[in-house]
């Protein structure tokens, strides 16, 4: 089996192509789900903003009651997971499209994915982790606590990011 520069710059990029597009997946399947299951999770919003089952009542005066702002809400999360997923199929099908590309053009070809797996970190660690988990005390919640999910998506958002960003994909072959 050929070990050299191409073969594995090329299978460099497919693992990378393939993460991103594996991200591309689960986001569709989130929204799906979402839209067409839209009470189950609302329900898990209404909550959370509500803070109705935390225990500290001295940060009771962050809750937000109103069910039209628990809708507004919701609404922009399944948007963000939306661009989450055209930001993930366009990167991850463009990476694809680059494949045997010079190394400036398939580094290019990462921006969606790039960009869909930031908004991701951005919606899962900063929505759900900073402003859920701590802002309306979501970590507190025995029955709606979405921090050990978002904790598993920013570790894999995390981890797909800092290897699709890295330049280790050089598919030039090294002559001996």
């Amino acid at each position: 089996m050929d070990m050299g520069g191409s073969t594995f710059g090329l299978g460099i990029r497919i693992s990378k192509s393939v993460l991103v597009l594996s991200f591309a997946v689960f986001a569709t399947l989130v929204v799906l789900g979402n839209v067409t299951d839209y009470y189950t999770n609302f329900e898990f919003v209404t909550h959370v903003l509500s803070m109705d089952e935390t225990f500290n009542d001295d940060i009771m005066y962050r809750a937000i009651t109103n069910e039209t702002i628990h809708h507004i809400g919701y609404i922009l999360i399944i948007l963000i997971e939306a661009f989450i997923m055209v930001s993930c199929w366009v990167g991850g099908i463009n990476m694809l499209r680059h494949l045997k590309s010079d190394p400036a053009a398939f580094h290019q070809s990462k921006l969606w994915g790039m960009i869909g797996l930031t908004a991701g970190l951005a919606l899962w660690f900063l929505g759900f982790q900073a402003i859920a988990g701590e802002w309306f005390g979501m970590w507190m919640n025995a029955d709606w606590n979405g921090i050990p999910d978002a904790t598993r998506l920013t570790l894999f958002l995390l981890g797909t990011l800092i290897f699709l960003t890295m330049k280790n994909d050089d598919m030039e072959t090294t002559k001996k």
